[in-house]
């Protein structure tokens, strides 16, 4: 079992692992956020190698993730789980009410097993669904 641990970090290191995961035929550009330095941005270490990001933004006590991102060899070994969790305490003790994000519609089961519900908001963007999922949160 690996050795996890979750920590805030510098915008920059999220970009690798979001063009790795996300958009890796596309130009390291796309996958940079015009508002990054405005994001807290975490990232999941397992044994010591950086391998699941993601990065929360705020209006008030809304927060929304985006960019949340496992490296395609660190997938499907909780990691993705374990740093959502965090996020979710995280921005619960910062006094959140919802926590939102435009997920892959691919992706929606997996949010959906900590309560985020679909809005009939959608979108298509680089040829991938979207949908908008909130999860309410008692503040």
């Amino acid at each position: 079992m690996s050795t996890i641990q979750i920590e805030q970090i510098r915008d920059d290191l999220t970009w690798r692992i979001r063009h790795e995961a996300m958009y890796p035929d596309l130009p390291l550009e796309a996958v940079k956020l015009d508002d990054d330095a405005e994001g807290t941005h975490f990232g999941l270490y397992a044994d010591d190698q950086l391998s699941s990001v993601i990065s929360i933004f705020n209006e008030g006590t809304v927060y929304r993730f985006r960019k949340f991102a496992t490296t395609v060899d660190a997938q499907g070994k909780g990691y993705g789980t374990a740093l959502l969790k965090h996020i979710i305490e995280y921005v619960t003790c910062m006094g959140a009410t919802m926590l939102w994000c435009n997920a892959r519609v691919s992706a929606t089961p997996f949010y959906e097993k900590f309560g985020f519900i679909k809005t009939n908001k959608t979108s298509r963007n680089h040829n991938i669904d979207f949908v908008i999922m909130e999860l309410q949160l008692d503040n």
